[in-house]
């Protein structure tokens, strides 16, 4: 039998373990079990838009603990924390948003009272949610007329 060895420079173990630490280590996403932890900004928005339809179909209440997020699917709840105050809110999402690319969620003026953005306008959170299909009940979106 004819074995030849295969050298591998340390720097490539080096790199590789680099690499790892680096995944981690990163306090942008975080998985436990089917728990997923996310830090960005969060706004709120209420006022004008008040008794408006949503992006899901659905009446935008102002007081009510809801959120527009880009992505997460219609009914998703959400527990989202301000890092500033560690205050902590449950919403569900039902709309999309934020328009600006430096927040990652907007929450209903009501959801904002309770964590104390209103003052502050935007802050920094950390938002909860499980991996996986909504874990609230199912919101029938509307065709939009052209």
């Amino acid at each position: 039998m004819n074995r030849k060895n295969i050298h591998i420079p340390p720097i490539v173990y080096l790199g590789f373990v680099a690499v790892l630490l680096l995944i981690g280590c990163s306090p942008k996403l975080r998985m436990t079990g089917g728990e997923i932890r996310v830090r960005g900004n969060a706004s709120y928005y209420g006022g004008k838009f008040h008794g408006r339809t949503t992006a899901s179909g659905e009446r935008f209440n102002q007081n009510a603990m809801t959120a527009a997020h880009r992505t997460l699917p219609f009914g998703t709840k959400v527990k989202v924390k301000n890092l500033n105050n560690g205050k902590q809110v449950v919403v569900r999402i039902n709309d999309r948003g934020p328009s600006s690319k430096s927040r990652m969620i907007d929450l209903s003026k009501g959801a904002a009272k309770k964590i104390g953005v209103i003052q502050a306008g935007v802050v920094p959170v950390e938002i909860h949610y499980h991996n996986g299909a909504a874990a609230g009940k199912k919101i029938k979106t509307r065709k939009r007329r052209k």
